[in-house]
């Protein structure tokens, strides 16, 4: 017999879900606390534990793990995971205190309010109220609370190289009440300039790396950005890139011997890492032609990944967890949403491209408080994120398993 669906409303209040956002952040989890995501993976785990929610900590790295939680289902329907990073980037130059969690102007502020322990909460929430509904999925319902998605993806990694499996995944990134089915690759390149050092009386007996850096940004400019401004995905949008650090030098005295260009670039389906890297190497190679004393070699920056590169996301609008979460926003919204383009690279490529799990981009909050200096999310869109997550729930995991 077909269950009933049940109301998100009935089963949670406003204040226990502020209080459970409150709490994730008030736990510091960015790269230079001791432990990063430790304690707030341990907390995790126990609150589901003591809500009776069926919860393990899978370590990936020396202290730092994984939290995997799951909600059985009766095995008639399709399995769904919730994604969501446990660590965040460093507060800066915030001017609200990172981790008192304040509330004002029915917003709650602090480091990772939008990005993303709300999100965090209302995957937790969804579960706990599934518990306490009686409401039980057709298929499993995974919860994926990982580390490192501000750096390596180290938790992500790990989910994907593991027999943890779903028939789909929403990652929690904020979307402002519209969805990403696609979103840019990412990929970190350094492009490292050889010259010859010699004191700045005599230039002449040097070769300055620094000079040759600006000649391959000018000619970057010149022969590669025309090329990218052509290239457009309907669901990622265009191939950009960006020149993000140059260093080079040891002192104004000497000529530099040593330059690095690291480079961010945002590259959609039908290029990858290889063709966008072959793009710069190109150019590289022109100008050694043209100038003998010019030396240069383009690697990917070691510290940006694992094992696993990053690609675009692109997932099917006719997939049918698409379908499900366009319905779950659209009942809570009373209009229908929209796809998004402005997302920036989410864990949710990694699910897509090394799992084939289709993903879907869907979080509480605005994209653009993320890493501010006042990053906040309004309490409003934390009590919707959980009623629009319950009702995907229930429109995506009540749907037939595939043949």
């Amino acid at each position: 017999m077909e269950q009933p669906f049940f109301l998100p409303r009935d089963y949670f209040t406003t204040e226990e879900l502020v209080d459970l956002t409150q709490s994730l952040i008030r736990i510091p989890s960015h790269k230079d606390t001791p432990g990063q995501e430790r304690d707030i993976a341990h907390f995790i785990h126990h609150f589901l534990q003591q809500h009776h929610i069926e919860s393990v900590l899978h370590p990936v790295i020396d202290e730092r793990s994984n939290v995997i939680a799951r909600v059985m289902g009766n095995g008639t329907g399709r399995s769904l995971m919730f994604n969501g990073h446990t660590d965040t980037v460093l507060p800066y130059n915030m001017t609200v205190d990172p981790y008192a969690a304040e509330i004002k102007n029915g917003c709650i502020f602090g480091r990772g309010a939008v990005d993303m322990k709300g999100a965090l909460a209302c995957f937790m929430m969804t579960l706990i109220m599934m518990r306490r509904s009686g409401f039980v999925p057709g298929g499993d319902v995974i919860f994926t609370g990982v580390i490192g998605e501000e750096g390596k993806s180290e938790g992500t990694e790990y989910v994907v190289k593991s027999d943890i499996r779903a028939d789909a995944a929403v990652v929690g990134e904020p979307s402002d009440y519209e969805y990403a089915v696609g979103h840019r690759g990412l990929e970190w390149f350094d492009v490292i300039i050889r010259g010859k050092a010699s004191h700045s009386g005599r230039p002449d007996k040097g070769v300055n790396a620094i000079e040759h850096a600006m000649t391959f940004i000018q000619r970057v400019k010149q022969d590669l950005y025309p090329i990218l401004k052509e290239k457009y995905d309907e669901y990622t949008g265009e191939s950009v890139m960006n020149f993000g650090t140059i260093t080079g030098g040891t002192e104004q005295s000497t000529v530099a011997d040593r330059c690095i260009i690291r480079l961010d670039r945002r590259y959609i389906p039908g290029e990858t890492k290889d063709s966008v890297m072959a793009e710069y190497q190109e150019i590289i190679d022109r100008l050694q032609a043209e100038d003998n004393t010019f030396k240069a070699e383009i690697r990917v920056t070691p510290e940006s990944l694992l094992e696993l590169y990053h690609p675009p996301l692109i997932t099917s609008v006719n997939e049918p967890i698409v379908s499900a979460v366009r319905e779950s926003i659209r009942d809570v919204i009373h209009r229908e949403p929209t796809i998004t383009r402005g997302i920036g690279w989410s864990d949710a490529a990694l699910l897509k491209t090394y799992a084939n799990i289709p993903t879907v981009v869907f979080g509480p909050g605005d994209l653009s408080l993320a890493h501010t200096e006042e990053e906040h999310i309004a309490i409003d869109d934390l009590v919707n994120g959980v009623d629009i997550y319950a009702r995907l729930v229930q429109h995506f995991t009540t749907l037939p398993p595939e043949e």
